[in-house]
């Protein structure tokens, strides 16, 4: 049996009223690739971020059930936020460099936070995070110049290195490819191989033949429910919900 890293335990997500996620639960196995598909306002986005507490920031969101990393609570009493937020690492949609940081101050933001001021420990992070983000060569001699200046796929990688530099346990991927070109997204893709040997990953994706390439496992949702999860292999292959079998093959979403 493979370790997890994370679990949610009958996860609710309410906005105001309604629902956006009704009671997933959801094994997250350390070091593995865990994919959630569905259509669009399926709930997939809201399931990933209630993983590391991002809808603390909207007053009209509440939560029931449990998220556990490591065994931990992250919802008990006393836990803070910003620092289940340094353990489980986000990256967004579009690429979100500081506009006013250079390259390196970008990939080090997070450390700098935290007040981590020496140098040469922060360019030693800096080049880390960058080899692990496959972008080391590409910028190793403009570490000074603005991220902004950077293509959309080197942007999105620059994210990501400023993700892996405060060393989380867990990454959180919010369709990390879908505003970017065929050539970049596969060097993300390329990228994400070799990253969950460090690093626990979670991606949402609207690509099911992504989700196919990238992921160890897949989670399905529709409407808020979490439909079925499983190996990826056999969920597309041989999924065991006639939903399912229904989006992948086309049929809706």
């Amino acid at each position: 049996m493979e370790p997890l890293r994370m679990e949610t335990q009958n996860l609710t997500v309410h906005y105001g009223k309604s629902a956006g996620v009704r009671n997933v639960s959801l094994p997250v196995h350390d070091r593995k690739i865990t994919a959630l598909i569905g259509p669009s306002g399926c709930g997939k986005t809201t399931f990933l971020r209630a993983l590391n507490r991002m809808h603390d920031l909207n007053p009209i969101v509440r939560i029931e059930g449990r998220v556990l990393l490591d065994g931990e609570d992250l919802y008990a009493p006393g836990v803070d936020p910003v620092a289940i937020r340094r353990r489980v690492g986000m990256v967004f949609q579009r690429p979100t460099p500081f506009p006013t940081m250079s390259i390196f101050e970008n990939v080090v933001a997070g450390l700098k936070l935290v007040g981590v001021k020496d140098r040469d420990r922060l360019m030693e992070v800096a080049e880390r995070s960058l080899k692990a983000a496959a972008l080391w060569d590409e910028v190793k001699d403009r570490l000074n110049e603005p991220a902004v200046g950077l293509s959309g796929g080197q942007q999105q990688r620059i994210s990501i290195a400023r993700a892996l530099a405060v060393e989380p346990e867990v990454l959180l991927m919010d369709e990390p490819t879908s505003a970017l070109d065929p050539i970049s997204t596969q060097a993300i893709e390329d990228l994400l191989a070799g990253l969950k040997e460090q690093v626990t990953i979670v991606i949402v994706t609207h690509n099911m033949q992504q989700a196919a390439r990238v992921s160890d496992y897949t989670a399905f949702f529709l409407n808020g429910d979490m439909i079925e999860f499983g190996p990826t292999e056999r969920l597309f292959t041989n999924p065991g919900d006639p939903r399912t079998e229904a989006y992948i093959t086309g049929r809706f979403g």
